[in-house]
């Protein structure tokens, strides 16, 4: 019996998880499919490909595949004694090593229908930039896309595909839309692939976002600060009005709770104002006489804690 070494075939460590060698499969099976590959030996390399995978996809053939020990590629070999003990009494030398492993689980020769395996399509990925107004309401995307395809000799061309996908209320900057079954077809009767979506929120000019909360620079002038106001701001869903108490400092947070982003579960983050000062950069004669007078009678030393 000749050795094949199942994780060099699929391009995976020894102790690769099964997520890894899954992956690893889908990949080299998609590659070498005899449907759509052009790769030399292409059906051999599936055949192969498929025999290593449903070894080590079953934990207990896995197993006893690992117990065989180490040997180079393609080395004669028989399994130890106690192995076969184990595992395949009645052991046949006529036997390779994938008919083998198919036997231990009473399918003998099943690696000979690996051509007939359904395999998975493709997923894709694509980034979307949507704005925060879309985030917020929802939106409808038409995403391009470039993907792989077989021609009518085989061969895979790139070709342009545009995918309507539905952005929910509530997506936030990172996060990870799963669309299913919008990526590439399945073949042989598999699954089709599924379209992931990762979400960035395009800058907007008023908004910082954190999370579902916003945040707000809000301009006071210095008499709205000392003596208080009511001001409008704006919203996402339109402007509300909002009490600014007397002695308000630059940096100061004022939270409207509720008027942040839309929450995919229902409710809303918080708006959070912050306080800002600004003086004004051209007076009138009237203007500065006022604030000449304020400076004459006003105690107030903002250095005071200089000492």
């Amino acid at each position: 019996m000749k050795y094949k070494d199942y994780y060099a075939i699929l391009g995976v460590e020894r102790g690769a998880s099964d997520e890894q060698i899954k992956k690893a499969y889908r990949r080299l099976a998609r590659k070498f499919h005899p449907d759509v590959s052009k790769e030399p030996n292409a059906e051999e390399r599936f055949k192969e490909v498929a025999e290593a995978y449903e070894t080590l996809k079953d934990a207990e053939k896995r197993s006893a595949y690992d117990q065989l020990g180490r040997y180079q590629a393609g080395q004669d070999f028989r399994p130890p004694p106690e192995w076969e003990t184990q595992f395949a009494p009645g052991f046949e030398d006529s036997l390779d090593l994938g008919e083998l492993f198919a036997h231990l689980a009473g399918r003998r020769g099943a690696g000979r229908g690996a051509r007939s395996f359904a395999i998975p399509g493709q997923d894709y990925e694509v980034t979307a930039h949507i704005s925060l107004e879309q985030a917020h309401h929802g939106a409808e995307l038409a995403l391009d896309l470039t993907v792989p395809e077989a021609r009518p000799d085989g061969m895979l061309q790139r070709v342009a595909r545009t995918v309507r996908i539905r952005v929910p209320k509530g997506a936030t900057e990172g996060q990870r839309l799963r669309v299913p079954k919008k990526g590439g077809p399945g073949i042989n009767g598999g699954p089709d692939g599924d379209l992931y979506i990762n979400i960035v929120l395009n800058p907007h000019p008023l908004f910082r976002v954190s999370g579902h909360d916003l945040y707000l620079e809000l301009p006071l002038a210095p008499w709205e600060a000392v003596l208080g106001t009511r001001v409008e701001v704006p919203t996402l869903n339109g402007r509300v009005e909002l009490a600014v108490p007397p002695g308000s400092k630059a940096g100061q947070k004022l939270r409207i709770a509720r008027r942040g982003l839309a929450m995919p579960a229902g409710g809303h983050g918080d708006l959070y104002c912050v306080l800002s000062i600004v003086t004004p950069s051209v007076l009138g004669e009237r203007e500065k006489e006022l604030y000449r007078e304020l400076a004459s009678v006003s105690n107030f030393n903002p250095r005071g804690h200089f000492g």
